[in-house]
C-alpha cells in the first residue's frame, strides 16, 4: 500500500491509489494520496472524479452494508484518505462491502485508463 507522495512522469504530482488485500484477496483497506492537479481547484475533473468515487464507496459502507470503515483523512489540505475495513463477520455484509470496494477500485481503474498522467492505481 502506498504511504507518501510520489513524483512522476517529470516530477508531476499525481493521485495514487493503493489497496490491502487479506489471504482471502478481500480488499480490507485502501489509502488514496497526493493530488491530480489536472486543472485549476473547483474544475479538476481527475479529482471530482476520485472524491466521488470515495466518497460514496465509504457512505455506502455505512449505508448499505452498515459497516463503519476506520477512516483517517486531512480534512484541512485533502490529498490523503485511509480507510481500513473493520472484522465484519456477518455474510451478506461482507459480500456487500467487498462489491462495493471492488467498484470503486474498477471505477479508480477506469480513471486511470483516461488520465494516466494524474492518477496510479497499485
Amino acid at each position: 500500500m502506498l504511504s507518501t507522495l510520489s513524483t512522476l512522469n517529470g516530477g508531476d504530482i499525481l493521485i495514487q491509489a493503493g489497496f490491502d488485500y487479506d489471504n482471502a484477496d478481500r480488499i480490507i483497506g485502501f489509502k488514496l494520496t497526493g493530488h491530480a492537479d489536472h486543472s485549476p481547484y473547483g474544475s479538476d475533473i481527475v479529482c471530482a472524479a476520485v472524491s466521488a468515487l470515495s466518497i460514496s464507496t465509504v457512505n455506502g459502507l455505512d449505508s448499505v452494508a452498515s459497516v463503519q470503515p476506520i477512516i483517517a483523512a486531512d480534512q484541512e489540505d485533502g490529498g490523503y484518505l485511509s480507510v481500513r475495513m473493520p472484522p465484519v463477520d456477518d455474510y451478506m455484509q461482507d459480500r456487500i462491502s467487498q462489491a462495493l470496494l471492488r467498484s470503486f477500485q474498477n471505477g479508480l481503474l477506469d480513471v486511470e485508463k483516461q488520465y494516466s498522467d494524474y492518477i496510479r492505481v497499485q
